[in-house]
């Protein structure tokens, strides 16, 4: 004999012991039934990274088919986080307003450093517009210009470059490349801030003889250097030598940054800068008046674009 089990489900205080056809949906929240929703801002442009993604994780980054990212406007209170020097100075500020202006980047202090500038280009033209003012002194003179630049034509310059992760030097070492991300590139300057800081404040005291001042100023001269070799280890994930010999190891890579000849960690620093700057936004080509020309201007010169949020986002 088979025996039939009816099964009753209780939904919102009421019983039902017909078959379920459909879920019942969900409850509103109110801020899906607020009318003004309809005015929230939307991505204003798209854009996609130098890198392509390809540094990422899931954790710090969401990919999308097309590769392409929303970017949004700034909120206000985007706009008044980068009116807090504390945030501006350890970093916060510029992660808090990636991570509002682009959601597909979860994890802001993971950007690599061929990613930043693009980042902060386009949030800079989905809020305030294609067009920007850059102000610079005339090379040879001391005369102010400002010039309007076109901010998508730059944006699309720097699409073009495709980002490599490797170089060779001038003797033959082949080096890959970890890019550094957001976070590095902060503590790095915080330190060398720092550095500077102490720097100015021990030359004024007056409560020190040169002898002190002297041993402080190798000390803090050590830490400096000691941060630069650091930086320097960490942006190498691969040494391949002249006869074909790769080395991963980072304590193997460390021992030969310590004992090689300095002209060939050199030359590693100058491959390193050059890699770094490979989607750095290119500087505002300028061509002198003849007045200027007259007072020791050159005919042609590079007004370079540098983002200062404390003024590139206003």
């Amino acid at each position: 004999m088979t025996r039939t089990t009816n099964y009753v489900i209780f939904i919102e205080g009421k019983n039902m012991v017909e078959p379920l056809t459909q879920m019942p949906k969900a409850p509103e929240t109110k801020a899906e039934s607020n009318p003004l929703k309809k005015y929230y801002r939307q991505p204003a442009i798209y854009i996609k990274l130098p890198s392509g993604g390809q540094f990422y994780n899931s954790d710090s980054f969401t990919k999308t088919e097309t590769g392409e990212l929303g970017v949004f406007p700034m909120t206000a209170k985007d706009e008044m986080a980068f009116k807090t020097p504390d945030g501006l100075i350890n970093g916060q500020s510029t992660v808090d307003v990636i991570e509002s202006c682009i959601p597909n980047i979860k994890n802001a202090w993971k950007v690599v450093n061929h990613d930043v500038d693009v980042i902060l280009l386009a949030i800079r033209i989905a809020t305030y517009g294609e067009t920007m003012d850059v102000t610079g002194t005339v090379p040879g003179t001391n005369e102010s210009v400002t010039h309007t630049v076109n901010l998508p034509a730059m944006l699309e310059q720097v699409n073009q470059v495709k980002i490599v992760d490797n170089f060779i030097t001038e003797s033959g070492f082949e080096i890959k490349v970890r890019p550094m991300d957001y976070k590095t590139i902060t503590e790095t300057q915080q330190s060398a801030f720092e550095q500077q800081k102490q720097y100015a404040a021990l030359a004024t005291r007056t409560d020190l003889d040169d002898k002190t001042k002297g041993e402080q100023f190798s000390k803090n001269f050590k830490k400096l250097t000691e941060m630069n070799f650091d930086v320097l280890r960490r942006s190498i994930m691969q040494i391949k030598t002249p006869e074909g010999v790769e080395v991963n190891d980072q304590s193997q890579i460390a021992d030969f940054l310590n004992n090689v000849d300095r002209k060939i960690v050199t030359e590693i620093q100058k491959g390193l800068t050059a890699n770094r700057n490979q989607a750095a936004l290119p500087p505002v080509k300028m061509k002198a008046t003849e007045e200027q020309i007259k007072k020791g201007a050159p005919v042609n010169y590079d007004m370079p674009l540098t983002f200062d949020a404390a003024n590139f986002f206003v």
